[in-house]
């Protein structure tokens, strides 16, 4: 433990076993986006993603979580997060983020992204996705330069470039035994830097931007979060785990070697 955060640094062995949960839920929430089409309800994406779970070995981490009744959240178009899986029948056109995770062994892994059923309504959507992906990929390259955790909400901040707004009160945060844990990552540039990026933290590092304003309301179910203004919302996430001399996104199948080699940031070899 780290500080009067109590923030949990990981062994290597700890890390090995957290990319097993990494590799679970990739294969989880990649299932479900195979079968994003029009058509489709957001149960039976997530139906899916509960089966590659128990198939392989682990338990949905969302899944009874303070009473969350699915393992998937499912949010459409103006739901930001915690979009419950139901009937909604996905349609062409469709800004879908889906967000999920597992737990093996005791270890915790969480991911999401965004993705356009099939054809975009508008172009703005496609960039609203993209922009959010890359933002993502900025904010986990700048854990490499072993500053404070607050450089993943500067860079986040940089990527967006206030093309999009960058949804407040939602953040990031520590993953490890449990799904949520110390520190807060947030995705925006403020004063409190957060603590120093050490060896052995993992991190989910999760950039939420809309179309409009960056405020949102939580409907009467008390889970579904959307925006305010009712624009369309995108957000993507990986676990991330701070090693020696390197970073590794456990929730990427390589790692996140494609993404960060470009952002020079070193990912270990498998």
């Amino acid at each position: 433990m780290l500080g009067r955060e109590k923030i949990e640094l990981k062994t290597p062995e700890q890390v090995l076993a957290m990319r097993k949960a990494g590799l679970l839920t990739y294969a989880a929430l990649n299932t479900a986006r195979s079968a994003l089409r029009p058509g489709v309800t957001t149960r039976e994406l997530d139906a899916l993603a509960e089966d590659v779970i128990r198939s392989g070995g682990g338990t949905p981490n969302f899944l009874g979580y303070h009473g969350y009744p699915a393992t998937l959240c499912i949010s459409v178009n103006h739901v930001v997060v915690h979009g419950i899986p139901g009937d909604q029948v996905l349609e062409e056109g469709d800004v879908v983020s889906i967000d999920g995770g597992c737990v093996v062994d005791g270890w915790h892994g969480d991911s999401a992204f965004t993705q356009i059923v099939g054809e975009p309504r508008e172009a703005a959507d496609a960039e609203l996705v993209e922009v959010t992906r890359q933002a993502l990929w900025r904010g986990i390259a700048a854990l490499a330069r072993r500053g404070r955790v607050g450089d993943v909400g500067d860079a986040v901040e940089d990527a967006v470039d206030g093309r999009f707004g960058i949804v407040d009160g939602y953040t990031g945060h520590g993953i490890g035994t449990a799904m949520h844990m110390p520190p807060d990552v947030l995705n925006y540039r403020t004063r409190d830097r957060g603590p120093k990026v050490r060896t052995g933290m993992c991190l989910a590092v999760e950039p939420m931007c809309t179309r409009g304003g960056v405020d949102t309301e939580v409907l009467a179910d008390e889970w579904t979060v959307v925006t305010a203004d009712g624009s369309r919302a995108a957000h993507w996430e990986h676990t991330v785990a701070v090693l020696d001399d390197a970073l590794w996104v456990l929730t990427a199948p390589d790692g996140g070697a494609e993404e960060l080699a470009p952002l020079g940031v070193t990912v270990p070899q498998e």
